[in-house]
């Protein structure tokens, strides 16, 4: 008891530490990233800055300007966190154009390109000028705007029969650890019914066992307080 008690602790005060920007919600996995340097060095961006190849900074087609991403190369594992002030990349297939000192952070140089994993730190506010730039860069590739972001995402539709009992996923993580602080960061915004499963080598945070005719709510107040999440019957988590 003792020492469950001391490891809580201690995971308390790693939240303390670290503070909200080290936690951060898995926006995409397994995309394309690709980056650009001398041949745009200077340059204006898509949001009017000057773009930096030493800055820690990326084209993304849709996302908010100003969006904070943890961008994690899943070849080594590296990982570097980024801000949106640009569109593109404008290449079938790439979600995001890093600049080069963001790839040479995830060591990527060499090989130009790397599959990576995209999670959102922190968004972006959703202006206007925001909004028109994601239009053209979408329509530039033939792809539909979302509009994604914490106030605009709807709840999950699902059919959800009278009885029906249903996990709700709001993170995946390769480290136990993380999941634990994760979990933590979530139960402190004031979550309730936050579990963590076990798949595998995966340990994946929920809220768990909820009524059919309470998920819109519990929804609700996650969109409310900025998570995205994924919907599980209950018969099909593990």
């Amino acid at each position: 008891m003792k020492r469950n008690i001391g490891r809580f602790f201690l995971l308390f005060a790693a939240v303390l530490i670290l503070g909200q920007g080290a936690f951060a919600v898995v926006y995409k996995n397994n995309v394309e990233a690709s980056y650009y340097a001398n041949a745009f060095h200077g340059k204006k961006t898509s949001n009017g800055e000057r773009f930096n190849m030493n800055d820690l900074t990326c084209a993304h087609k849709e996302l908010p300007f100003n969006t904070v991403l943890k961008v994690t190369n899943l070849r080594n594992g590296k990982s570097v966190q980024v801000r949106v002030n640009d569109r593109g990349p404008f290449i079938k297939g790439r979600e995001i154009d890093l600049s080069r000192a963001a790839a040479v952070k995830l060591d990527m140089i060499k090989s130009g390109t790397a599959k990576v994993k995209l999670e959102v730190v922190k968004w972006g506010p959703d202006t206007k000028a925001s909004r028109q730039t994601a239009q053209k860069a979408m329509a530039k590739m033939g792809l539909k705007w979302t509009n994604p972001g914490p106030t605009t995402v709807k709840p999950v539709t699902v059919k959800r029969e009278p009885g029906s009992r249903w996990d709700i996923q709001l993170g995946a993580f390769e480290v136990k650890d993380n999941a634990k602080q994760y979990a933590q960061k979530v139960l402190k915004s004031g979550i309730k019914g936050i579990a963590i499963q076990t798949a595998g080598e995966v340990y994946k945070v929920v809220v768990k066992d909820i009524a059919a005719e309470d998920l819109a709510k519990v929804e609700q107040e996650l969109l409310n307080k900025g998570y995205s999440y994924t919907i599980k019957p209950r018969a099909i988590v593990k």
